[in-house]
């Protein structure tokens, strides 16, 4: 959002200009939900001090009952104040880091562990990391009580215009809105599936690019909510069409440059940049129960589509998991293409950030570029040119996400250890569900 730097007294100014009576304080749980405590004006000189506590025990994954008392501490440059309305004010937000009850940062929240692997990646000569995030959302037409429906809100299909696109006006208010905020808003547009769109913004630093996200989302169901409409961000909510990706474009500097971009190098790539690659293609089965942690995640993860379902890489092939755009100097990046947007971002970017580095530690020098549709491969010539699949189901991601002490450190003892237990339980869970599908086919058969 806006490059400028926030200080209290300019936060405090800011208040008292734009009418803000309440001030949200966020943050992330280890499930990559948006949690607030919301306090009045008047207690904004305690948030900013950062001695407003909350009850951690009562956030999953957090803390027990016994050490439940834990601190928000704000970040000022995230501050934040929204066109709502409360009252006769205004509603800013401020995200948090939280610290425990003795004042130590805690190892539980997602965004204090993504600053953690970031110090780790300055410690190997590295100065920032960026991210440039493509979400994809459905909108769905609420009923007349506002609740949700599996209509969808229009017939459209990529890049179509209205009137075909009935939801121009919602998505242009939503890119209105973003634009108030901060956001540097580069595209947006109808996607493949109806009902289904994407809305790019301008790349930032890891940290504040996960901020956003979580901010977007925001953004995109509120605004939605006021055209009588659902934003869903689940990663596949119809059968049949298209699945909502987040495809992740990173890029790593040094004090001298982008450290992915040699104009001598093969493709205008570093050796750095093909060990980042190699790192990530290695850990690959290992990062994406992180990177698609829903069962429905890998309803997306299928041939047919988009999504990449083999770990390779490629400089314009799209069926890869990993894609190198064409953009070279201090646009070079590298596209990693199965994350959703179920995705918990700062987990995410932790565990990919910890796999292209542990690539440039090791000198893990990547497999060949394949440039040939992967879908249309028959096993042996995949198996030929060394080409594996991703996990397929959920159970599969944690198992292998479980055997690698890597990406298990990427994300830190306690949040690996809960999230692990949440996604057992929801996998176990599922398996004794009985679905619609299954009543269908089998109900009157047998």
């Amino acid at each position: 959002m806006s490059e400028n730097k926030w200080t209290r007294a300019a936060i405090l100014q800011d208040i008292k200009e734009q009418n803000v009576q309440f001030i949200r304080l966020m943050f992330t749980d280890i499930m990559g939900k948006i949690k607030n405590v919301e306090i009045p004006v008047s207690q904004i000189e305690k948030a900013l001090d950062g001695n407003m506590t909350f009850d951690g025990s009562s956030i999953d994954g957090f803390v027990r009952i016994e050490e439940s008392d834990m601190y928000l501490v704000p970040d000022y440059d995230s501050w934040l104040v929204y066109n709502w309305k409360e009252g006769s004010g205004n509603v800013a937000s401020l995200i948090c880091d939280v610290e425990t009850a003795n004042r130590q940062p805690f190892s539980g929240d997602p965004r204090t562990n993504l600053q953690r692997v970031l110090e780790k990646m300055q410690t190997l000569g590295f100065k920032s990391f960026n991210l440039g995030p493509e979400p994809e959302f459905y909108l769905f037409k609420n009923d007349e009580n506002g609740n949700p429906t599996m209509e969808l809100n229009d017939k459209g299909g990529y890049f179509d215009l209205a009137p075909i696109d009935s939801a121009e006006n919602t998505r242009r208010d939503i890119v209105l809105e973003l634009e108030d905020l901060g956001f540097e808003i580069e595209a947006s547009h109808h996607e493949c599936g109806p009902g289904q769109h994407e809305i790019d913004w301008k790349y930032s630093d890891a940290l504040t690019a996960c901020d956003n996200i979580q901010i977007f989302k925001l953004i995109v169901r509120s605004v939605a909510h006021r055209h009588n409409m659902h934003a869903s961000f689940m990663p596949k909510p119809v059968y049949g069409l298209a699945g909502s990706g987040m495809h992740f474009n990173l890029s790593l500097f040094t004090e001298d440059g982008n450290a992915f971009y040699d104009p001598e190098g093969k493709d205008g790539l570093s050796q750095n940049a093909y060990y980042f690659i190699g790192g990530l293609m290695k850990y690959a089965a290992a990062y994406t129960a992180i990177v698609n942690p829903t069962v429905n995640s890998y309803k997306r993860l299928v041939s047919g589509y988009e999504a990449p379902v083999y770990i390779a890489w490629s400089g314009q092939n799209r069926s890869p998991l990993i894609r190198i755009p064409a953009a070279r100097g201090n646009s070079t990046r590298i596209e990693v293409r199965s994350v959703d947007p179920s995705a918990n971002p700062y987990l995410a970017l932790a565990s990919l950030l910890t796999a292209g580095l542990k690539g440039i530690e090791e000198k893990i020098t990547p497999p060949a570029e394949v440039r040939e549709n992967i879908y249309e491969m028959d096993q042996e010539k995949r198996t030929l040119k060394g080409i594996y699949q991703l996990p397929a189901i959920l159970k599969e991601a944690v198992d292998a996400l479980k055997t690698s002490p890597e990406i298990m450190e990427s994300l830190g003892e306690h949040i690996a250890s809960n999230f692990i237990r949440e996604k057992t339980l929801e996998y176990e869970d599922y398996l004794k569900n009985v679905s619609q599908w299954e009543l269908d086919r089998y109900f009157e058969t047998y």
